[in-house]
């Protein structure tokens, strides 16, 4: 396909640059925010919440992509509905604020986060946090970049090979379903993980719930995180770092046992960084699955 999607194959630099402008002039609305009294709704529950500069930064973001390439799909988080899913046609997928209770509370760990799929493939991802100016950008088969310049991981030829959960740094999140089956899993494992080994647990270096999908995402991708273990967020929350950790030498595979290929929208994730051929990323993966306490099922959407 051409830049507007009609003819042959789709121009992804292209659309990395495109997305890339997005992403700075959203980080505008973002950091020019007023105190956000009155301005702040829960969805589902008290830690579900939404701005007026999420459904901002959406609108205008869904307006430019659509006027620039309206023979593409378009899902945002705050325009989501279930009755349109997830398909084969090229997608935009965007969360305009990851990381939005962050953002309300003034914590400096949000971004937007813009990822274009094909095939249900992540295949352009750019995330942009405009409180720390940082941003990470892919495209799939060229690489993963910081700030444009900085190949990912970071240390480069230097990365070290992983060496079990005994040695690992993970970043995991509580979420805003804290109830029922996939709550118990989460929080028994996280016992699990914490637990000393003479008890039977990982006793893994520690763990860190940053707020922020995506950035964890890029954080394992710039390998100062090892893993990054999740269940319950969306297609919107990982995209864009899907194919930057990818691209950067890391893999995601399925969040619970015994599924190597991972789905886009399947709302259960394992990201591990990179390592010197591999060395270490599928024992680990299977080492932290054998410490799960219990499985996901979102089969409820």
């Amino acid at each position: 396909m051409t830049a507007n999607g009609i003819n042959g194959t789709p121009d992804l630099q292209e659309i990395h640059d495109f997305l890339i402008d997005l992403a700075t002039r959203a980080g505008e609305i973002i950091t020019g925010a007023k105190p956000l009294v009155n301005s702040v709704d829960s969805k589902k529950n008290t830690s579900d919440l939404v701005t007026e500069y999420d459904r901002a930064v959406e609108s205008m973001i869904s307006t430019e992509l659509r006027s620039r390439y309206p023979h593409y799909e378009f899902m945002g988080e705050e325009t989501y509905s279930p009755s349109k899913p997830l398909t084969n046609a090229p997608t935009f997928i965007v969360d305009p604020i990851d990381g939005t209770v962050n953002f309300v509370h003034s914590f400096p760990n949000s971004c937007i986060s813009l990822g274009f799929a094909i095939n249900r493939r992540p295949t352009v991802g750019v995330v942009y946090n405009p409180f720390t100016k940082l941003l990470y950008s892919a495209i799939a088969g060229r690489g993963a970049y910081r700030n444009r310049t900085e190949k990912l991981p970071l240390k480069g030829d230097a990365v070290e090979p992983l060496k079990g959960l005994g040695s690992a740094l993970i970043a995991v999140e509580w979420g805003s379903d804290r109830h029922g089956q996939n709550w118990d899993t989460k929080i028994r494992t996280f016992e699990q993980l914490g637990k000393r080994r003479e008890e039977g647990g990982a006793m893994v270096h520690s763990m860190r719930s940053m707020g922020s999908a995506a950035l964890n995402l890029c954080a394992v991708a710039a390998g100062v995180i090892d893993l990054y273990w999740e269940g319950g967020c969306w297609a919107w929350d990982v995209c864009a770092g899907w194919v930057i950790l990818t691209e950067a030498g890391g893999m995601i595979v399925d969040g619970n046992p015994g599924n190597w290929e991972g789905q886009l929208d399947g709302r259960q994730y394992l990201a591990v960084r990179a390592a010197p051929g591999g060395q270490g990323q599928k024992e680990i993966i299977q080492e932290l699955w054998g410490h799960m306490q219990g499985t996901f099922d979102y089969t409820t959407k």
